[in-house]
């Protein structure tokens, strides 16, 4: 493995990033160097993002990443799509619905398939992220696949996890059935312009306050419209908070 092509894309060459991410990915040859030289400077935050299929994961993906750049914070962004148990091939449909961020300077997308992998992400995104997190940006937001009873790797391997869902959704016993209560530090009912949205919102934050979630006690709840903009502010805020209260417990930063 050339040591030039790491260094390039340490310091932000987006060829030699995506170079780098595809070694990786493939496990090719050379791949073991880049995971070593990987460590970064500084801790980068990583904000997963999981949720049901059609609760506008990469619709709020895309408000998130503009509100970072208007905050003018560099963001690399990682979408995890299903391959398909046929042919092995998946859409990266989020190339679609971000396109208007691959020539940005402050951006870097990068799609992957899940590879069948039932945790919801691809077998080596904690190695692609860790690299990502050398390559000088200030934050990392990783999208998962649609989640299920047993995609929740993102839980353990994000700094702060944003749980997407809609007002219909489903009630309180699919929540607890489903074991989604432990998943998340910050729920997002998005959507919330539907019918029921805030008689849903309400449901789940009593649900939170009655649990002994003893994993996640300060889980907030918010209330998007992802495809307008609306409460992604509020967003941002409530991940901002939960970066600094990590930052106090154990050492970890927020994407100042």
């Amino acid at each position: 493995m050339d040591n030039a092509i790491i260094q390039m894309a340490r310091q932000g060459d987006r060829k030699s990033i995506a170079r780098c991410i595809s070694l990786i990915e493939n496990a090719a040859e050379g791949h073991e160097t880049i995971i070593s030289q990987a460590a970064a400077e500084q801790v980068v935050p990583l904000i997963g993002i999981t949720g049901p299929p059609g609760a506008g994961k990469s619709t709020l993906v895309d408000a998130l990443v503009e509100a970072f750049v208007a905050d003018e914070k560099k963001v690399a962004v990682v979408c995890v799509d299903p391959s398909s148990p046929f042919n092995k091939g998946a859409l990266l449909g989020d190339r679609i619905r971000m396109n208007r961020w691959y020539n940005h300077p402050l951006v870097y997308i990068r799609s992957l398939a899940s590879r069948g992998s039932m945790g919801g992400l691809h077998p080596s995104a904690k190695q692609i992220t860790a690299f990502l997190q050398g390559c000088g940006f200030d934050l990392i937001i990783l999208e998962t696949v649609g989640v299920g009873q047993s995609e929740i790797e993102i839980a353990r391997l994000a700094d702060v996890c944003l749980l997407v869902l809609v007002p219909e959704a489903g009630d309180e016993i699919q929540f607890m059935k489903a074991g989604l209560m432990e998943v998340a530090d910050i729920f997002v009912v998005n959507k919330a312009d539907r019918p029921g949205a805030a008689f849903f919102a309400r449901q789940l934050k009593n649900m939170l306050h009655s649990s002994s979630r003893s994993q996640h006690p300060e889980a907030s709840v918010v209330n998007t419209v992802a495809t307008t903009g609306k409460g992604v502010g509020e967003l941002m805020t409530c991940i901002t908070s939960f970066l600094n209260n990590k930052k106090q417990d154990n050492g970890r930063i927020d994407p100042q």
